[in-house]
C-alpha cells in the first residue's frame, strides 16, 4: 500500500510549480508566513482534487446535487485518500441549530425520554422542536418571540389626526391609516392615552366589522383590522424573503424579542415538558453544562435506558475531552467563536470506525488557551493513531511541536512566497534557520516597563452568561490583555458587556466583510476612487472608465477576468477570459497610462510598491496615509486588487483594524488579533498596537499568545476555568505582577514560556 501522498508541479494561487511527498498515517503540519502558500497546498490542492475525483464516483445524478470542484492547477497528486476538511468557518445554521441538533446528541437524548421519561409524550418526534407535534405552538419552536413594542409604535399623547400611529404605512391621510380615522368608531381628535378600555381594545386587537374606505381608484369595504394584528401579519407572519431591506429594517424598528412565555425559552410544549426522568425535563437536560449532563446519564441504571444513556454519554464525554465541557446542548451553533465550530466539527468524526481517511485542520488551536491545546494535540494524535493522514496548517509551537512531519512554506508572502523551504521533523526544522525555524528556538523577553493608566473604563456588576456579576476597572491608554481559558467569559466581558457600556468603542473582530465578489482591498480601504481621479485627470477622461464595475469594464467578462463554465454533470472549467486576458478592462483603458503604468499594473501592486509610485505622481496625503495603513497592519503581500473573498479570518480583521488606524482618544477591542498570524508577523502587530497606545488610545485585546501578553501594560485574567466554573476574575495587574500568581492557568503557561518553574518568577 502506497506511504505517502505525491504532489507533482501545484501551481495553484502563488504556489511555484511545487514538488512534494507527504507522508501517509503522520500528522504533518504546513507552516509559513500569512500567504506563503500554505493553504493553496492544503485546501485549494489536495482537499479540492481529493472532494472532485469523490464525487466522480457518484453517479451523475447525485453529482448534479453536490458541491461541484474545479481541477486545482496541478500536473499530478498521486494516491489520495478521502479527505475531510475540519475549517473555521462558521457552523451556520440559524434559530433552530444547536449544538445538541449539531453533534446529533439531542436526537440520542430524545429516544431517551420517549422510551424512558414518565408520562410520556409520544414519539422521539414529540421531543423535538423543529417538528410540529413537539413545538411550542406559540413561538414555533424558536425559544422567542418577537412582538410589536407598542410604546414604539404609539404616540400616546396624539390623537389619529394628529400623528399617533407610527408604524409603517399608516401615516396621516394615507389609505390606511382611513381605515381607523375614518371608522366612525373613534374620536380622530382625541389623544390616544384618553381612549377608554373599550376604544384601546378596538384600536389594538381590532372587531368584527368593515369599514368604507376612500382610495384613489375608488373606495372599498375592508375589515376593520387591529393595530396589533396588522402588523403581526403583514410583518411578523408572512415570509420576508420577498420584503425589501429597507421595508424590514423600518419595520424591525418596532419591535422586541422576548423569551417565549408559553414555554419559557425551552421551544417546546406542555406533553413533551412534562415527560421527567429523575424529576429532570428534557429541557433541564439541554440547559446543563456538557460535562454535568455527563454524570446526570451515568446515574440512570434501566435495562432499556442504559445503552441509550450510554450513547450520549460517549458522545458528551468526547466534547469534554476537547474542552468544550462548559456548553450546554440548547446553545446555539449562531453564538460559536470560530475555534469552538471547528472543534465541534471535529466530535462528529472521533466515534467513526472509518480508517485510510486524510483529516484536514485549519488552525485547530484558534481561541485555545495554551492549557487547552494540550486537549487538541491528544486529538489529532488519536486521529492519527487510528490509521489516518492528518494535515495540519498552524502556527502554534504546541502544535508544531507534536509533528512527524514538517512542510514550512516561504520564505516569504505573496510573490515572495509559494515555495517549500523545508520538509523534515521539527528538530530539523528548529536547526534549519527558516524563518519558522528561528521564532520556534527564540524567546520573547517580558517588557521592563510598563505604562501607567491616564484613566479607567469601568464595568459594574457583569452578570451576562456565566459571568458573577463581576465588577471590572479597564484601564485608559494603555494595552489591555483580556486572558482566560476558553469558556472563561472573556468575549462575554469583552465583547458584549464592556461594548454595551461603552458603545463608542473600536470593535475589530474577524467576522465576514460585507462586500461583493469584485471588492479589492484598495475599494475597502477606500483609495479607488482617488486612484481614479489620479488617471482620469492625467489622462483628461471620465474615472468611471478605470472601475471594472462601471464603463472600463471588459464586455466579455463584464469586468470579472473570467468565464465560468458549468458543464453540468462534469467539472466546472474556470478559464481567463480571452478578451482582456484576465486584466477585467476594456483595451482602451489599458491605453491611459500614469507614468508608464496602466490602472492594472496599479491592482497588481502591493501597497509597498504603489506608495512611491504615487508619491510621483500626484502625492494625495489621504490616499498615502490609506495605503500605508496596509503594511502597517502586516498586509504588506496582498496587491490592491485581489478580490476580499480570498483573505482568511485573521487578514479581513487586519484590514478592518487598517480602515480604523490614525485616530486619537479612541478605544480599541480587537478579539484575538493575533489569529492566522505567523511568530514572525506578531511582533509586527504588537509595534503596531503599542503605536495606537503611544497616540493617545486605549486598547483591549482578547487574546490567548503569550507574546501578547508579555507585551501588555495591564491583564485580566479570567476563570479559574469554563463554563459555570468561570466568570471570575482571577487576576488584575501587570504581567509582572501575573507571573506571581500561584492559580492562575495562564500565569502558569506565561512562566513556561520564559522559561520560569515556580511561583516567585525568580
Amino acid at each position: 500500500m502506497p506511504q505517502n501522498i505525491t504532489i507533482v508541479g501545484a501551481r495553484e494561487n502563488n504556489l511555484r510549480n511545487v514538488s512534494l511527498t507527504i507522508p501517509k498515517d503522520r500528522i504533518t503540519v504546513f507552516t509559513g508566513v500569512s500567504g506563503s502558500g500554505k493553504s493553496s497546498i492544503v485546501f485549494d490542492t489536495i482537499a479540492v482534487e481529493s472532494r472532485r475525483q469523490l464525487n466522480e464516483t457518484f453517479t451523475t445524478y447525485i453529482r448534479n446535487r453536490l458541491p461541484k470542484y474545479e481541477r486545482p492547477h496541478v500536473e499530478a497528486i498521486d494516491d489520495l485518500s478521502v479527505a475531510i476538511v475540519i475549517d473555521q468557518k462558521p457552523v451556520g445554521g440559524n434559530v433552530r441549530s444547536t449544538v445538541g441538533t449539531m453533534t446529533d446528541i439531542y436526537s440520542v437524548i430524545r429516544v431517551l425520554f420517549s422510551r424512558y421519561g414518565t408520562p410520556s409524550a409520544g414519539a422521539a418526534t414529540a421531543y423535538s422542536f423543529n417538528d410540529p407535534s413537539g413545538m411550542c405552538p406559540e413561538c414555533d419552536g424558536v425559544g422567542r418571540v418577537v412582538r410589536l413594542d407598542l410604546d414604539r409604535a404609539f404616540d400616546w399623547s396624539k390623537s389619529l389626526n394628529g400623528g399617533a400611529l407610527l408604524l409603517p404605512g399608516l401615516t396621516v391621510g394615507g389609505w390606511e391609516w382611513k381605515l381607523y380615522a375614518g371608522s366612525g368608531h373613534f374620536d380622530p381628535d382625541k389623544p390616544i392615552d384618553q381612549y377608554t378600555a373599550e376604544e384601546r381594545q378596538l384600536l389594538l386587537h381590532g372587531g368584527d366589522f368593515t369599514v368604507k374606505v376612500e382610495m384613489k381608484t375608488g373606495s372599498a369595504d375592508m375589515r376593520f383590522e387591529g393595530v396589533v394584528g396588522r402588523f403581526t401579519r403583514l410583518f411578523l407572519k408572512r415570509d420576508t424573503a420577498g420584503m425589501s431591506e429597507k421595508r424590514k429594517e423600518a419595520a424591525s424598528r418596532f419591535t422586541s424579542e422576548r423569551v417565549c412565555d408559553a414555554c419559557g425559552g425551552a421551544r417546546l410544549n406542555e406533553a413533551a415538558l412534562a415527560t421527567r426522568i429523575d424529576g429532570l425535563s428534557i429541557a433541564d437536560f439541554t440547559r446543563m453544562e456538557v460535562a454535568d449532563l455527563a454524570e446526570v446519564l451515568a446515574r440512570i441504571d434501566d435495562p432499556v435506558a442504559t445503552p441509550i444513556a450510554a450513547a450520549a454519554r460517549a458522545r458528551l464525554d468526547r466534547l469534554v475531552g476537547i474542552g468544550l465541557g462548559y456548553l450546554s446542548l440548547d446553545r446555539e451553533t449562531t453564538t460559536l467563536s470560530g475555534g469552538e465550530g471547528q472543534r465541534l466539527k471535529m466530535v462528529r468524526h472521533l466515534g467513526s470506525s472509518l480508517t485510510g481517511l486524510t483529516f484536514i485542520f485549519d488552525e485547530p488551536s484558534v481561541g485555545l488557551h495554551p492549557r487547552d491545546v494540550g486537549r487538541l494535540n491528544d486529538l489529532l494524535r488519536r486521529l492519527r493513531d487510528r490509521g489516518n493522514t492528518v494535515l495540519v496548517v498552524e502556527h502554534d509551537p504546541d502544535v508544531v511541536a507534536i509533528a512527524d512531519h514538517v512542510v514550512d512554506m516561504g520564505p516569504r508572502a505573496g510573490a515572495d512566497g509559494g515555495q517549500v523551504v523545508f520538509e523534515g521533523t521539527v528538530e530539523q526544522l528548529r536547526e534549519a534557520g527558516t524563518l519558522t525555524g528561528r521564532h520556534l528556538v527564540s524567546r520573547t523577553p517580558m517588557k521592563e516597563r510598563f505604562r501607567s493608566p491616564t484613566g479607567q473604563l469601568p464595568v459594574r456588576g457583569a452578570a451576562l452568561h456565566n459571568l458573577k456579576g463581576i465588577d471590572v476597572q479597564f484601564p485608559a491608554g494603555v494595552l489591555t490583555a483580556v486572558t482566560g481559558v476558553a469558556g472563561s467569559g472573556k468575549s462575554t466581558l469583552v465583547s458584549e458587556v464592556f461594548t454595551a457600556a461603552h458603545p463608542d468603542a473600536i470593535v475589530i473582530d474577524q467576522s465576514a466583510i460585507t462586500a461583493s465578489s469584485r471588492s479589492t482591498p484598495a475599494s475597502y480601504i477606500g483609495v479607488m476612487d482617488t486612484v481614479r481621479k489620479v488617471y482620469a485627470k492625467v489622462n483628461r477622461v471620465q474615472p468611471g472608465l478605470f472601475s471594472f464595475n462601471s464603463s472600463g469594464a471588459c464586455a466579455e467578462c463584464a469586468g470579472r477576468g473570467i468565464i465560468y463554465t458549468d458543464l453540468a454533470f462534469m467539472d466546472p472549467v474556470t478559464t481567463v477570459c480571452q478578451v482582456c486576458e484576465g486584466r477585467r478592462f476594456n483595451d482602451d483603458v489599458l491605453a491611459h497610462k500614469v507614468g508608464g503604468r496602466s490602472i492594472v499594473d496599479v491592482l497588481d501592486m502591493t501597497a509597498a510598491q504603489a506608495i512611491p509610485f504615487f508619491e510621483e505622481f500626484g502625492g494625495d496625503k489621504l490616499l498615502l496615509r490609506k495605503l500605508r495603513t496596509l503594511n502597517d497592519v502586516g498586509l504588506t503581500y496582498l496587491t490592491l486588487g485581489q478580490p476580499l473573498s480570498s483573505l482568511s479570518g485573521g487578514e479581513r480583521q487586519r484590514i478592518k483594524l487598517a480602515t480604523q488606524l490614525h485616530r486619537t482618544g479612541s478605544v480599541y477591542v480587537l478579539d484575538e488579533p493575533t489569529t492566522g498570524l505567523h511568530m514572525a508577523d506578531v511582533g509586527t502587530l504588537l509595534a503596531l498596537l503599542d503605536r495606537l497606545v503611544d497616540a493617545g488610545n486605549s486598547v483591549i485585546c482578547v487574546e490567548h499568545n503569550m507574546d501578547v501578553v508579555k507585551r501588555a501594560d495591564w491583564v485580566i485574567d479570567l476563570g479559574p476555568d469554563g463554563g459555570k466554573h468561570g466568570g471570575e476574575i482571577v487576576f488584575e495587574g501587570t504581567p509582572g505582577e501575573l507571573l506571581r500568581h500561584p492559580k492562575s492557568f495562564t500565569a502558569q503557561y506565561l512562566r513556561r514560556e520564559l522559561g520560569l518553574s515556580d511561583p516567585s518568577g525568580d
